[in-house]
């Protein structure tokens, strides 16, 4: 049975952020709001966990996951390097719609980069989601929370409907602010590569790396 979490957006109740926490860290799997569309977390450190969302889903393995941050400073625990580059774009960017990918430390488990050198990282600028992963202590590997192959969700209405008695806990905050996906941006290639075009231009992307 999947428990659903009404949580206020702009002002998240404690208690019921750490009832999702306790989940997150019990290897189990929360849907939760970000800006852009609503995720599917687990532990990205915890490989077990990780492969109940490919499950719950129906994801190929091949697809890596992009792991949530809450802090700037854990992007040094999940990258092995981060290139100038890559912090004048988190100083920008962060929080926001910017997923950076990077080579991978080694504590990535080969799951959550689906055997890839490189991990996926980005910090959503949402309160509830941001509250949710400094609970629970981890940084919380998330593709979409839909069903592979249907639309990525921007409210719980949605994850309800495909996700339902699948996953542990969904959190309902209501719509999503922007309703498209993060832009992810490879920095392990010179110039840095889009990947996925998303809620943030190329322009934009561009400027920045110009310092203007």
């Amino acid at each position: 049975m999947t428990i659903i979490l009404k949580i206020r957006k702009d002002n998240p109740e404690k208690a019921l952020v750490k009832q999702a926490a306790i989940i997150i860290q019990e290897g189990r799997l929360v849907a939760f709001p970000t800006e852009t569309v609503y995720g599917l977390g687990a532990d990205a450190f915890n490989a077990e966990a990780v492969k109940k969302i490919f499950e719950a889903k129906g994801r190929p393995a091949n697809k890596a996951l992009i792991a949530h941050i809450a802090d700037k400073k854990d992007i040094y625990r999940l990258a092995k390097e981060v290139p100038k580059e890559a912090e004048l774009l988190m100083k920008k960017f962060w929080p926001g719609p910017l997923t950076l990918v990077l080579k991978k430390s080694k504590i990535v488990p080969d799951i959550t980069s689906a055997g890839m050198d490189t991990i996926a990282i980005r910090m959503p600028a949402h309160k509830v989601a941001l509250a949710l992963i400094k609970e629970a202590k981890t940084p919380i590997a998330a593709p979409s929370a839909n069903l592979s192959g249907e639309p990525s969700p921007t409210d719980a209405e949605q994850v309800i409907e495909n996700l339902s008695g699948r996953i542990d806990v969904i959190i309902d905050s209501g719509k999503t602010d922007i309703g498209i996906s993060s832009t992810v941006l490879d920095m392990t290639v010179n110039p840095p590569k889009i990947l996925r075009q998303g809620a943030l231009s190329k322009e934009e992307i561009e400027k920045a790396l110009k310092g203007r």
